[in-house]
């Protein structure tokens, strides 16, 4: 995974390389290297569809985990416990393998600091409420019903961004809001009709949309104390969760533990690595989209892979849906893709904004985006200005979303 998401950001960088000069009205000679330039967006396409084939695995693997028939370990905070110390292990061992293998292998060093996974622990606790109440969403409700149940993230995101940040959004955003909500109460109506709804699930579900909200919004607040580096989050987030845990399970899943885990076979066990291993994959690959692409593909393909999930599971567990249950879900989908679009285009037409650098003042140098292209461009900039104050425009779309200190 390592290797093809380094080649993948390789690749990449070359068609932005040829974006931007044409951007700034450079000729490019696409006669003779339009054929180079296919191949190098085929080849990022073949990629990124490869890494949401992953994604869409872990769900069904997950499923199984937590509520096939097979399996006798009734312990949802266990096996999400599991994945968590396999994902802050396999962080480790990638940032030890820097060391011994730094032309192949690209990632920030990780030094724990008792200091920092206290400032971290906030987000810790929220990180820990979203992935168990995902977990135990997806154990008490359908595969087919699991992106509709989870639905309502964009909803409480607009809801906590305008109480905790103050932040309001606009009336078309809010438009395409409501359709997800009609959407989504459409769907739970007709799902209900179709068959037995556990009530439990839809709560767990509505509980994984808003802890999935806060964590957005928290993980921005506590970048800062990781220096930026997303990476260095997700390990500090996972070691304080394995410590969270522990007394969950100690209290909840003691009994069910000690009766069936030492009679579980090697096959679970495979597949307990299986999706620790994937989850794993999930944070790189959902970063190193951002960072190649947009928020606005990123979010669009996202959408997508959740379309393809509900077909798949419907195929594969043999259900039949009626056509106003399909219906609910295209119109959940529609106002999700919609209120993407709305918002990034709002966000390229905001007025151009400029910041004041002082070059003698190492304080003051703030960058929206933490790609390896963004620092480039701005220390040159600052550079080719010597000693003068420099103006950096912030209002162009960045390859990445996320915030970064240099």
């Amino acid at each position: 995974a390592q290797r093809c998401c380094a080649d993948l950001v390789t690749k990449t960088r070359r068609v932005l390389e040829i974006y931007a000069r044409v951007k700034e009205g450079q000729k490019y000679d696409f006669k003779n290297n339009y054929c180079c330039f296919c191949l190098l967006v085929r080849h990022v396409k073949r990629k990124i569809f490869l890494l949401r084939i992953i994604s869409i695995s872990l769900v069904f693997i997950n499923k199984w985990l937590l509520s096939g028939e097979s399996v006798s370990l009734n312990a949802p905070f266990f096996i999400t416990w599991f994945q968590c110390a396999i994902t802050a292990f396999l962080c480790y061992s990638t940032s030890y393998l820097t060391l011994l293998l730094p032309s192949h292998v690209k990632f920030p060093q990780l030094n724990f600091s008792f200091k920092t996974s206290i400032e971290v622990l906030p987000l810790s606790v929220i990180f820990v409420l979203m992935v168990c109440f995902n977990n135990l969403c997806l154990k008490y409700l359908s595969v087919s019903f699991y992106f509709l149940a989870r639905s309502l993230t964009i909803i409480f995101n607009v809801i906590f961004t305008y109480f905790l940040l103050n932040v309001k959004t606009s009336p078309k955003a809010l438009a395409c809001c409501a359709v997800i909500i009609v959407g989504y109460c459409v769907g739970i109506i007709v799902e209900g009709n179709l068959g037995p709804l556990s009530l439990i699930g839809v709560i767990f579900g509505i509980a994984s949309s808003i802890t999935c909200a806060l964590n957005s919004i928290y993980t921005a607040k506590c970048l800062p104390k990781v220096e930026g580096s997303v990476w260095r989050l997700t390990f500090y987030n996972n070691i304080n969760s394995l410590l969270l845990l522990i007394p969950v399970i100690g209290l909840l899943e003691y009994q069910s533990i000690t009766e069936h885990l030492f009679h579980t076979s090697i096959y679970f066990w495979f597949i307990m690595l299986i999706s620790g291993i994937f989850g794993f994959a999930i944070g790189y690959i959902s970063t190193l989209q951002i960072q190649v692409t947009s928020p606005l593909t990123h979010n669009v393909s996202g959408t997508a892979k959740a379309a393809a999930q509900t077909v798949l599971a419907v195929i594969i567990y043999h259900e039949i849906k009626s056509v106003s249950w399909w219906l609910s879900n295209v119109i959940t989908l529609g106002g999700s893709i919609f209120y993407s679009a709305v918002r990034h285009s709002e966000n390229v037409r905001k007025p151009k904004e400029s910041v004041d650098f002082n070059q003698n003042d190492k304080s003051s140098i703030l960058v929206v985006d933490d790609g390896d292209d963004t620092k480039h461009s701005l220390l040159n900039h600052l550079n080719n200005n010597g000693n003068k104050n420099s103006l950096f425009d912030t209002s162009d779309e960045l390859p990445s979303s996320r915030i970064g200190l240099v």
